[in-house]
């Protein structure tokens, strides 16, 4: 009897799509905790980035540069990974 828990598309999958699904589910996991780390940094950093736009001469603002990049890396990683782990992705 097929596990009525499990999505139509997933109930007659073979052992290595099996196996591939896992893979990417980890994969979209591993990339949501990246996302989540970075999310942190983005907020401590958040503390300093006032003060460094404000006092900071010309364009010399490494605290906003690198709250910039950290905010791309949470996007980017937390979006892909979420798209990863929901299935959106086809297995081959």
């Amino acid at each position: 009897m097929a596990n009525n828990l499990l999505p139509q598309e997933e109930r007659n999958l073979t052992p290595s799509q099996v196996e591939a699904l896992d893979k990417r589910r980890e994969w979209g996991l591993t990339l949501q905790v990246i996302a989540g780390q970075f999310a942190v940094i983005s907020v401590i950093l958040s503390l300093w980035v006032g003060q460094d736009l404000t006092y900071s001469p010309g364009w010399a603002h490494p605290i906003a540069y690198y709250m910039a990049v950290a905010v791309g890396i949470v996007v980017v990683a937390g979006t892909a990974g979420t798209v990863m782990r929901r299935g959106t992705v086809p297995l081959d």
